[in-house]
């Protein structure tokens, strides 16, 4: 099995919300997001003009605990002093945070929206530090909040204007039934590369040697099934591909691996084991 093109990347996610008003309020004004489009019902959101996120609203949607989905979608900041200028604008204006994690190939900040979704807001270190090495240096340690904000002259004064312009999804973290039917699909059919593996509790895998643009555990959701109707939940992330003969490429694989491949507006869309939806686009 050939790898997938290695200047795959992840795109846009998209996610039910219960409360469209409420969800908006927190991206834009605790995440720093831009509305790109809004209607009624549905929004999209990012940088730049370029689409991160898009929301759909399901009035009075449930908590997709306990069941497959979104762990967390993983928005890469470009450098260092950006992930330490959202950090001080969190500390200022008093976003709640779930973590603050040191990965060793990335230092990362996490928060939950509103109906619960995940959020990892993170900057990569130098990636001959890590390339290659991934399966052995991958980590979590606590985050040395001191030394990240000391690249700041001032954390109380530093400007904060949203994420900046060159923010980008980095990875997508699922949640998913087992690891071994998760590393099947990804690696064996997809053709990303396993990067590494916690045995039967989380793997990260990618494309052209990054450490991962695909995560996926366990944690909560051993066995579990997909998130029914009326949940507020991952609708599906994007696979975004260099080209059309690189996704031709994808969708003959997951033919003849035997996996159904659906249409959405025009575009592959594809279900992994624990029924999480994958949307193929082109650059």
């Amino acid at each position: 099995m050939e790898a997938i093109a290695p200047q795959t990347t992840v795109g846009a996610v998209r996610l039910t919300v219960s409360d469209l008003a409420r969800s908006l309020d927190y991206y834009r004004g605790d995440v720093g997001l831009r509305v790109l489009e809004e209607d009624a019902e549905r929004a999209s959101l990012g940088t730049n003009g370029r689409e991160l996120l898009s929301l759909v609203e399901q009035r009075g949607a449930r908590s997709a605990a306990g069941y497959t989905g979104l762990y967390h979608f993983a928005l890469r900041v470009p450098e260092r002093p950006d992930l330490a200028a959202w950090l001080a604008h969190a500390v200022r204006d008093q976003v709640s945070l779930v973590g603050l994690s040191d990965h060793f190939v990335s230092e990362a900040l996490y928060l939950s929206d509103p109906d619960g979704h995940g959020i990892e807001i993170y900057s990569d270190r130098p990636r001959a530090t890590w390339e290659g090495k991934v399966g052995t240096t991958l980590t979590t340690m606590p985050l040395d909040v001191d030394d990240l904000l000391g690249v700041l002259d001032d954390l109380r004064t530093e400007p904060f204007a949203g994420l900046p312009a060159g923010t980008v999804m980095g990875h997508v973290h699922l949640k998913v039934a087992a690891i071994p039917e998760t590393i099947a699909f990804y690696r064996d059919i997809l053709g990303f590369d396993l990067t590494a593996q916690l045995g039967d509790q989380a793997a990260f895998l990618s494309a052209g040697g990054y450490h991962h643009h695909v995560g996926a555990n366990t944690w909560e959701s051993a066995g579990a099934s997909p998130p029914p109707e009326g949940t507020a939940a991952l609708r599906h992330a994007t696979v975004v591909l260099p080209g059309d003969a690189a996704r031709n490429e994808v969708v003959s694989r997951l033919e003849a691996g035997g996996r159904v491949v659906e249409d959405h507006d025009g575009d592959p869309l594809a279900r992994d084991p624990s029924g999480n939806a994958l949307v193929l686009v082109v650059t």
